[in-house]
């Protein structure tokens, strides 16, 4: 039976570069579901949709195809209409995009088949704001991972700047708040700490320590 790692928690929280390199070291393949939003979420750009016309995204919907693959190293691509888009997605624009597309439950549901499909074939380590929740309940570890916002601000600053982006701190820092209140907030699959999860708060540890905390919460747990 395939072993199903649920990791959530809010924006910037590095859940994507912590589950890539745990799943890494323990040969699971990692999920990264926000990248599916952040692609709807370009997709629906790129048609100027407003992500509140519930109407216009069942149309968008049912004209796209959405994939994930993986390359010979375990590391997830994500196709939108046969195009990998993996780069495209990784901005702030992107990010608040995904966090309204998110909200709309046409969108969730159509993703949900998706993500569930993955982890019955493969090990798994799931990450997003609603796999313990909603997406994976039955999985075998749950993990809450999280930070303190301007801990994950820093963060998300850092690795745009890196990447050659012209952003300013306070700006991210504001996305990362905003997200938080919406993704909270939101009616269908509201970020929230999964019954019976690790909680794992970050704020004080570096990339190494938070890669190490949460291979011992799964190998504790499995």
């Amino acid at each position: 039976m395939s072993i199903a790692v649920a990791l959530d928690g809010p924006a910037g929280a590095g859940k994507s570069s912590i589950a890539r390199r745990a799943a890494k070291e323990l040969d699971y393949i990692y999920v990264d579901t926000g990248a599916l939003y952040r692609t709807i979420g370009l997709a629906a750009s790129r048609l100027s949709i407003e992500p509140v016309a519930s109407v216009e995204v069942d149309n968008l919907l049912d004209k796209i195809k959405v994939e994930l693959d993986f390359n010979d190293d375990g590391e997830q691509m994500v196709l939108l209409d046969g195009e990998d888009v993996s780069g495209l997605i990784r901005t702030p624009g992107a990010s608040m995009m995904a966090s309204k597309i998110s909200a709309i439950p046409q969108v969730r549901a159509y993703l949900l088949d998706l993500q569930r499909d993955i982890a019955k074939k493969n090990n798994v380590i799931m990450d997003g704001r609603d796999i313990g929740t909603v997406v994976l309940p039955n999985a075998q570890v749950k993990i809450f991972l999280t930070a303190s916002p301007e801990a994950r601000a820093k963060r998300r600053y850092k690795e745009l700047c890196e990447k050659g982006m012209d952003v300013k701190f306070d700006d991210i820092l504001n996305d990362v708040i905003t997200r938080d209140y919406n993704d909270s907030h939101r009616k269908t699959a509201p970020l929230k700490p999964a019954e019976g999860c690790v909680m794992v708060d970050t704020t004080n540890l570096d990339f190494e320590q938070s890669v190490n905390k949460i291979i011992s919460v799964i190998k504790e747990n499995v």
